[in-house]
Protein backbone atom coordinates (compact mmCIF):
# COMPACT_ATOMS: atom_id res chain seq x y z
CA UNK A 1 0.00 0.00 0.00
CA UNK A 2 1.13 3.24 -1.00
CA UNK A 3 1.11 6.13 1.46
CA UNK A 4 0.30 9.51 0.38
CA UNK A 5 -1.23 12.88 1.25
CA UNK A 6 -4.77 11.55 2.07
CA UNK A 7 -3.41 9.19 5.10
CA UNK A 8 -1.76 12.09 7.23
CA UNK A 9 -5.09 12.92 9.39
CA UNK A 10 -4.71 9.29 10.57
CA UNK A 11 -1.03 9.23 11.34
CA UNK A 12 -1.43 12.80 12.58
CA UNK A 13 -4.23 11.66 14.87
CA UNK A 14 -2.52 9.22 16.28
CA UNK A 15 0.44 10.48 16.94
CA UNK A 16 -1.44 13.96 18.56
CA UNK A 17 -3.43 11.54 20.65
CA UNK A 18 0.04 10.37 22.40
CA UNK A 19 1.31 13.64 22.77
CA UNK A 20 -1.73 15.32 24.76
CA UNK A 21 -0.88 12.76 27.63
CA UNK A 22 2.29 13.00 27.49
CA UNK A 23 2.25 17.00 27.74
CA UNK A 24 -0.36 15.96 30.77
CA UNK A 25 1.66 13.40 32.12
CA UNK A 26 4.75 16.05 32.36
CA UNK A 27 2.74 18.56 34.16
CA UNK A 28 0.90 16.21 37.29
CA UNK A 29 3.48 13.42 36.86
CA UNK A 30 7.13 14.94 35.99
CA UNK A 31 8.83 11.85 37.30
CA UNK A 32 7.57 9.53 35.70
CA UNK A 33 8.34 7.86 32.52
CA UNK A 34 5.22 8.61 30.97
CA UNK A 35 5.89 11.74 29.29
CA UNK A 36 8.47 9.96 27.36
CA UNK A 37 6.77 6.95 26.65
CA UNK A 38 3.83 8.75 24.92
CA UNK A 39 5.73 11.97 23.38
CA UNK A 40 8.68 9.33 21.75
CA UNK A 41 5.59 7.10 20.82
CA UNK A 42 3.78 9.72 18.52
CA UNK A 43 7.00 10.96 17.63
CA UNK A 44 7.50 7.48 16.05
CA UNK A 45 3.90 7.41 14.20
CA UNK A 46 4.48 11.10 13.35
CA UNK A 47 8.18 9.77 11.84
CA UNK A 48 6.38 6.91 10.16
CA UNK A 49 4.43 8.76 8.28
CA UNK A 50 7.09 11.05 6.48
CA UNK A 51 9.49 8.03 6.12
CA UNK A 52 6.31 6.52 3.90
CA UNK A 53 5.18 9.81 2.25
CA UNK A 54 8.75 9.73 0.97
CA UNK A 55 8.84 6.31 -0.08
CA UNK A 56 5.52 7.34 -1.95
CA UNK A 57 6.51 10.02 -3.26
CA UNK A 58 9.62 8.66 -4.64
CA UNK A 59 11.50 12.10 -3.20
CA UNK A 60 12.16 13.89 0.11
CA UNK A 61 8.79 15.22 1.09
CA UNK A 62 10.76 18.94 1.12
CA UNK A 63 9.68 20.95 -1.77
CA UNK A 64 6.14 22.50 -1.05
CA UNK A 65 5.92 24.89 2.06
CA UNK A 66 3.33 21.96 3.44
CA UNK A 67 5.70 19.70 3.66
CA UNK A 68 7.99 21.52 5.53
CA UNK A 69 5.15 22.04 7.79
CA UNK A 70 5.13 18.44 8.33
CA UNK A 71 9.05 18.71 9.31
CA UNK A 72 8.29 21.72 11.95
CA UNK A 73 5.36 19.69 13.43
CA UNK A 74 7.48 16.59 13.58
CA UNK A 75 10.43 18.23 15.11
CA UNK A 76 8.40 20.85 17.57
CA UNK A 77 7.48 17.99 20.37
CA UNK A 78 10.92 16.83 19.41
CA UNK A 79 12.53 19.80 20.39
CA UNK A 80 10.03 20.39 23.76
CA UNK A 81 10.75 16.69 24.65
CA UNK A 82 14.94 17.43 24.36
CA UNK A 83 14.12 20.35 26.64
CA UNK A 84 11.94 18.36 28.86
CA UNK A 85 14.68 15.99 29.71
CA UNK A 86 17.41 18.52 29.63
CA UNK A 87 15.80 21.03 31.98
CA UNK A 88 12.46 19.65 33.46
CA UNK A 89 9.90 22.52 32.39
CA UNK A 90 6.92 20.94 32.89
CA UNK A 91 5.01 23.12 30.21
CA UNK A 92 7.29 22.54 27.34
CA UNK A 93 5.87 20.24 26.55
CA UNK A 94 2.41 21.53 26.16
CA UNK A 95 3.12 24.55 24.62
CA UNK A 96 5.31 22.03 21.80
CA UNK A 97 2.05 20.24 21.62
CA UNK A 98 0.08 22.96 20.54
CA UNK A 99 2.16 24.94 18.48
CA UNK A 100 2.45 21.13 16.31
CA UNK A 101 -1.25 20.89 16.41
CA UNK A 102 -1.88 24.15 14.86
CA UNK A 103 1.15 23.61 11.84
CA UNK A 104 -0.80 19.87 11.51
CA UNK A 105 -4.04 22.24 11.16
CA UNK A 106 -2.96 24.11 8.39
CA UNK A 107 -1.79 21.58 6.73
CA UNK A 108 -5.27 19.78 6.96
CA UNK A 109 -7.16 23.15 6.35
CA UNK A 110 -4.77 24.79 3.44
CA UNK A 111 -2.91 21.47 1.92
CA UNK A 112 0.00 22.37 -0.36
CA UNK A 113 0.50 20.43 -4.00
CA UNK A 114 2.32 17.12 -3.17
CA UNK A 115 3.52 15.16 -6.29
CA UNK A 116 6.33 13.39 -7.90
CA UNK A 117 7.78 16.67 -9.68
CA UNK A 118 11.18 17.39 -8.67
CA UNK A 119 12.89 20.46 -10.42
CA UNK A 120 17.03 19.52 -11.44
CA UNK A 121 17.85 21.97 -8.40
CA UNK A 122 16.10 19.97 -5.79
CA UNK A 123 17.41 16.53 -6.89
CA UNK A 124 21.01 17.70 -5.19
CA UNK A 125 21.76 15.05 -2.47
CA UNK A 126 22.76 18.33 -0.06
CA UNK A 127 18.52 19.35 -0.59
CA UNK A 128 17.45 16.89 1.92
CA UNK A 129 20.16 17.50 5.00
CA UNK A 130 19.68 21.09 4.47
CA UNK A 131 15.97 21.59 4.59
CA UNK A 132 16.15 19.13 7.66
CA UNK A 133 19.21 20.50 9.42
CA UNK A 134 17.19 23.79 9.23
CA UNK A 135 13.53 22.74 10.36
CA UNK A 136 15.46 21.28 13.32
CA UNK A 137 17.05 24.58 14.22
CA UNK A 138 14.17 26.11 13.86
CA UNK A 139 12.04 24.02 16.48
CA UNK A 140 14.74 24.67 18.73
CA UNK A 141 14.81 28.57 17.95
CA UNK A 142 10.76 28.13 18.32
CA UNK A 143 11.17 26.95 21.90
CA UNK A 144 13.63 29.74 22.90
CA UNK A 145 10.76 31.81 21.85
CA UNK A 146 8.36 29.79 23.70
CA UNK A 147 10.52 30.38 26.83
CA UNK A 148 11.12 34.46 25.88
CA UNK A 149 7.12 35.35 25.84
CA UNK A 150 6.43 32.99 29.03
CA UNK A 151 9.26 34.91 31.52
CA UNK A 152 8.02 37.93 29.69
CA UNK A 153 3.99 37.51 29.92
CA UNK A 154 3.54 34.76 32.46
CA UNK A 155 5.95 34.91 35.19
CA UNK A 156 5.08 37.60 37.29
CA UNK A 157 8.92 36.91 39.57
CA UNK A 158 11.86 38.51 38.77
CA UNK A 159 13.59 36.54 36.00
CA UNK A 160 15.91 34.01 37.09
CA UNK A 161 19.55 33.28 35.41
CA UNK A 162 18.44 30.11 35.52
CA UNK A 163 15.64 30.72 33.24
CA UNK A 164 17.70 32.35 31.19
CA UNK A 165 20.09 30.33 30.42
CA UNK A 166 17.48 27.96 28.93
CA UNK A 167 17.10 30.55 26.12
CA UNK A 168 20.81 30.35 25.75
CA UNK A 169 21.16 26.76 25.18
CA UNK A 170 18.14 26.60 23.18
CA UNK A 171 19.38 29.38 21.07
CA UNK A 172 23.13 27.48 21.05
CA UNK A 173 21.72 24.52 19.61
CA UNK A 174 19.29 26.04 17.14
CA UNK A 175 22.32 28.73 15.90
CA UNK A 176 24.73 25.89 15.86
CA UNK A 177 22.14 24.09 13.81
CA UNK A 178 21.17 26.36 11.52
CA UNK A 179 24.82 27.80 10.76
CA UNK A 180 25.33 23.70 9.54
CA UNK A 181 22.37 24.36 7.80
CA UNK A 182 23.82 27.18 6.18
CA UNK A 183 26.69 25.56 5.25
CA UNK A 184 25.18 22.91 3.72
CA UNK A 185 22.65 25.07 1.54
CA UNK A 186 26.27 26.99 0.37
CA UNK A 187 27.26 23.64 -1.00
CA UNK A 188 23.98 22.29 -2.58
CA UNK A 189 23.48 25.99 -4.47
CA UNK A 190 27.07 25.53 -5.71
CA UNK A 191 26.76 22.40 -6.98
CA UNK A 192 23.41 23.35 -8.50
CA UNK A 193 23.60 27.10 -9.54
CA UNK A 194 27.48 27.25 -9.53
CA UNK A 195 28.06 29.61 -6.62
CA UNK A 196 27.78 29.64 -2.83
CA UNK A 197 25.59 33.04 -2.46
CA UNK A 198 24.19 34.61 -4.94
CA UNK A 199 21.99 37.62 -2.34
CA UNK A 200 18.87 35.94 -3.33
CA UNK A 201 15.81 37.34 -1.04
CA UNK A 202 15.60 34.49 0.92
CA UNK A 203 19.83 33.91 1.42
CA UNK A 204 19.25 37.79 2.07
CA UNK A 205 16.65 37.34 5.53
CA UNK A 206 18.99 33.96 6.31
CA UNK A 207 21.87 36.19 6.76
CA UNK A 208 19.82 38.57 8.08
CA UNK A 209 18.37 36.06 10.65
CA UNK A 210 21.63 34.77 11.39
CA UNK A 211 23.22 37.89 12.55
CA UNK A 212 20.21 38.58 14.80
CA UNK A 213 20.99 35.36 16.61
CA UNK A 214 24.66 35.94 17.43
CA UNK A 215 23.49 39.65 18.47
CA UNK A 216 21.76 38.03 20.81
CA UNK A 217 24.42 35.68 21.80
CA UNK A 218 27.34 38.50 21.99
CA UNK A 219 24.46 40.67 24.04
CA UNK A 220 23.77 38.20 26.46
CA UNK A 221 27.66 37.85 27.30
CA UNK A 222 28.19 41.38 27.06
CA UNK A 223 25.23 42.28 28.95
CA UNK A 224 24.46 39.14 31.27
CA UNK A 225 22.01 41.17 33.38
CA UNK A 226 19.65 42.71 31.03
CA UNK A 227 17.33 40.11 30.60
CA UNK A 228 14.49 42.01 29.38
CA UNK A 229 16.18 43.26 26.57
CA UNK A 230 18.03 40.16 25.49
CA UNK A 231 13.92 38.41 25.89
CA UNK A 232 12.57 41.39 23.40
CA UNK A 233 15.72 40.43 21.12
CA UNK A 234 14.97 37.03 20.99
CA UNK A 235 11.53 37.51 19.74
CA UNK A 236 12.32 40.12 17.13
CA UNK A 237 14.93 37.28 15.62
CA UNK A 238 12.25 34.58 15.86
CA UNK A 239 9.64 36.94 12.91
CA UNK A 240 12.90 37.75 11.01
CA UNK A 241 13.23 33.82 11.46
CA UNK A 242 9.25 33.65 9.63
CA UNK A 243 10.17 36.11 7.03
CA UNK A 244 12.79 34.31 6.01
CA UNK A 245 10.97 30.68 6.31
CA UNK A 246 7.86 31.84 4.62
CA UNK A 247 7.32 35.60 4.27
CA UNK A 248 9.93 36.48 1.41
CA UNK A 249 6.90 34.24 -0.62
CA UNK A 250 4.65 37.25 -0.04
CA UNK A 251 7.90 40.04 -1.28
CA UNK A 252 7.51 41.86 -4.58
CA UNK A 253 11.17 41.78 -4.91
CA UNK A 254 11.23 37.51 -4.48
CA UNK A 255 9.06 37.00 -7.50
CA UNK A 256 9.86 36.06 -10.77
CA UNK A 257 13.41 35.78 -9.52
CA UNK A 258 14.43 34.03 -6.18
CA UNK A 259 15.30 30.17 -6.42
CA UNK A 260 14.32 29.62 -3.08
CA UNK A 261 10.47 30.36 -3.37
CA UNK A 262 8.52 27.49 -2.18
CA UNK A 263 5.57 25.51 -5.20
CA UNK A 264 7.51 26.55 -8.45
CA UNK A 265 7.21 24.37 -11.13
Amino acid sequence: MIIGWQHFIYFAAVAVACWLPGAWTAWHHPRSRAPYLFTGGGLLVFLSFIVLFWIGLERPPLRTMGETRLWYSFFLPLAGLITYARWRYKWILSFSTILSVVFICINLFKPEIHNKTLMPALQSPWFAPHVIVYMFAYAMLGAALLMALYLLWFKRKTIEPSEMKLCDNLVYVGLSFMTLGMLFGAIWAKEAWGHYWSWDPKETWAAITWFTYLIYVHFRLGRPHRFRQALYLLIFAFIFLQMCWWGINYLPSAQGISVHIYNQN
